[in-house]
């Protein structure tokens, strides 16, 4: 009943045009790499870069309220997560690690409430919603761990670089009450619609890590990794957060030669030497990355 327009160009009687809807997908995912690379900052990839009619459909459904665009960037973020499911090894193909019998959690980086509040929706979950359908549909099973909230204020990052970002954000999100026992259900896939810096993702990496790390403590299954309760300690309130920065799973392998240079710190071998698990952070994936990541994001 009422008149539509596509959130990419602004052709009319259309939601998103065929031509904005194969932007999103059209160079098919990728990996990002940050510089600098934030500590903790897990493996990401992107479904397309952030840019001309992608930056227009996210603008439009981030900040306009154009919600019918869940969807098609739901089906764009799926792609991303397989990308960094099939580097993780998490598969059924000929030759690939056995997928986990419990499935992944894909869990977003949350917004702040105020901004929530004034949107109308949250555009990360509400995305990340369309995603976990269009994998569950493709064979992949997959599920919503909403777990993540942020602790405290943090400043508009707009105006901030890549180490105002970091500064910014460290400490600022934890595992919400009962959040731990959600996320034993499967290893964890991070996701967000954009990435920048990589500032939020490895924030979000740390909380997840610290928390199930102090779980894990608590109850006596270090698994050989070396980990102390006393370095885990309150860890969803910053506390231990170096001690959880420092531990990788997949993600770092292979990579390690120019892992000192970025500050990424020492990349392990999960504990048992095999696939993560439950709790442990696969990847991260977003459906689009910025194509000058390293500086400022002014949107």
């Amino acid at each position: 009943m009422l008149p539509a327009e596509c959130g990419g160009c602004g052709s009319p009687r259309t939601v998103l045009c065929p031509r904005c809807r194969t932007a999103l997908g059209a160079a098919g995912p990728f990996r990002v790499r940050p510089v600098p690379r934030p500590p903790g900052l897990p493996a990401v990839h992107a479904a397309a870069r952030y840019a001309d009619e992608v930056r227009a459909v996210l603008l439009a459904h981030k900040e306009r309220g154009a919600l019918a665009l869940a969807r098609p960037l739901g089906s764009a973020l799926a792609g991303a997560v397989r990308a960094g499911l099939g580097e993780a090894g998490v598969g059924e193909g000929e030759g690939e690690a056995p997928r986990p019998p419990t499935g992944v959690l894909l869990v977003p980086v949350p917004s702040a409430r105020a901004a929530v509040r004034a949107r109308g929706h949250d555009p990360a979950r509400r995305i990340t919603l369309a995603a976990a359908g269009e994998l569950r549909r493709a064979g992949v099973p997959a599920r919503v761990a909403a777990v993540l909230r942020q602790r405290r204020a943090v400043a508009d990052q707009s105006g901030l670089d890549a180490r105002g970002r970091l500064d910014n954000l460290v400490g600022a999100l934890t595992v919400v009450p009962g959040g731990v026992r959600v996320l034993r259900g499967g290893p964890v896939v991070l996701v967000d619609d954009v990435v920048t810096t990589g500032a939020s993702l490895a924030e979000a990496a740390r909380a997840v890590r610290a928390a199930t790390a102090a779980e894990r403590a608590v109850r006596g299954e270090s698994g050989g990794s070396g980990e102390r309760a006393e370095d885990v300690v309150g860890a969803s309130g910053g506390v231990g957060v170096t001690a959880v920065y420092a531990g990788f799973c997949r993600e770092g392998r292979k990579e390690s030669s120019g892992a000192e240079e970025e500050g990424v710190g020492e990349v392990r071998e999960p504990p048992s030497g095999g696939a993560c698990g439950a709790g442990d952070v696969l990847c991260a994936a977003v459906v689009a990355a910025s194509p000058d990541s390293p500086g400022i994001n002014r949107n």
